[in-house]
């Protein structure tokens, strides 16, 4: 098949290109490759994907649609994967018209060419953070999204509602999957993993907020694109929703939409993630503890039941194994050659 992909120069886009080349299929893939972080990462994920004859890169912002036209004519693809947006809770924070821009603005322009297009299934990235200040936990599909705490949160709430009225309104089948704290090798610079590592070995201390008594449902990247591949033939039909013992589906009454959590379950203390960082790099973390910041929420838990009843697939990779891969890809990329690393 072939596949139109935005993000490939990111952490997940990436990942996600990587296997889907592997399986057969053709990827073209959409990013903006903007200093969000260092533009010399992205530039070899797209380097790596590059040197396969099942991949075409097309740089572009999501704002400019004459540019993202160009690249999905590149393919006319029979299935669309929206992963490109601007990331992270705390950044929102001090930047918030980038969100605007590229999780509003950019999503619309994917959304109207989706609309012309009509791809066999729409799929795009939502977070774990839209269920905000909910503390019933772990965080089922059908509960309230209505409280977001961020406003990284409220642009990929509204992205969620943006496709669920195209859906509607002209028959897109359409899939949100809601990553829970995704990580591993070719990790984003700004994600806690990469800070504690490259802060430990350094011998540099790390920050650690809410005084290490937050919790997170960490997803090891290879899981969360099994999820994702697997995913893309679970293509929604209005009026058949799944039918499990004890699983509520997300399918919209109205609509061949639904969104489905990408996490294994299983939240881990932030201590006791460190401390695997600790044993992964064989050195002890200087910590300086500190309170929570704005936007962040205290534990994250994904109920997995409507993945395994869609896919037969939930994410099963421990923190242990998970950390130690990025720590081997991490010393392997700063250290040695053309900086490949393990992917």
């Amino acid at each position: 098949m072939k596949v139109f992909v935005t993000g490939t120069a990111g952490f997940i886009g990436f990942h996600l290109a990587k296997r889907l080349i592997a399986d057969g299929h053709l990827v073209v893939g959409y990013d903006g490759m903007t200093p969000y972080y260092d533009v010399t990462l992205k530039t070899r994920r797209h380097a790596v994907l590059g040197k396969t004859n099942g991949f075409r890169a097309h740089t572009g912002m999501l704002e400019d649609k004459d540019a993202l036209r160009n690249a999905i004519d590149d393919c006319q693809p029979d299935i669309i994967i929206h992963l490109a947006a601007q990331a992270g809770v705390r950044y929102s924070i001090e930047h918030p018209e980038t969100y605007i821009s590229s999780n509003l603005v950019g999503t619309f322009n994917l959304l109207e060419l989706a609309r012309e297009i009509a791809p066999k299934h729409l799929l795009l990235a939502s977070t774990s953070s839209v269920y905000g200040g909910n503390e019933d936990m772990p965080f089922k599909e059908a509960a309230r999204t209505d409280f977001p705490v961020s406003l990284y949160a409220a642009t990929k709430k509204a992205t969620e509602a943006m496709s669920h009225s195209y859906a509607h309104l002209w028959g897109i089948p359409t899939t949100c999957f809601r990553f829970f704290t995704v990580y591993g090798p070719w990790g984003r610079p700004d994600m806690a993993l990469f800070k504690f590592v490259s802060a430990i070995e350094e011998g540099r201390p790390i920050d650690v907020y809410g005084e290490g008594r937050m919790a997170r449902d960490f997803t090891y990247i290879d899981d969360l694109v099994e999820g994702i591949c697997r995913l893309m033939d679970a293509v929604p039909a209005a009026g058949r929703p799944v039918e499990a013992e004890g699983v509520a589906d997300s399918l919209s009454p109205v609509a061949p939409w639904r969104a489905v959590n990408i996490g294994g379950g299983n939240p881990v203390g932030l201590m006791e993630f460190i401390e695997a960082v600790e044993e992964a790099l064989g050195k002890r973390a200087q910590k300086r503890m500190l309170p929570m910041q704005q936007g962040d929420v205290v534990a994250t838990s994904s109920d997995d039941g409507l993945l395994r009843a869609l896919t037969g697939f939930a994410p099963g990779v421990g923190v242990k194994e998970g950390v130690s891969a990025f720590v081997e890809w991490y010393r392997s990329y700063c250290n040695v050659g053309e900086h490949e690393g393990t992917a």
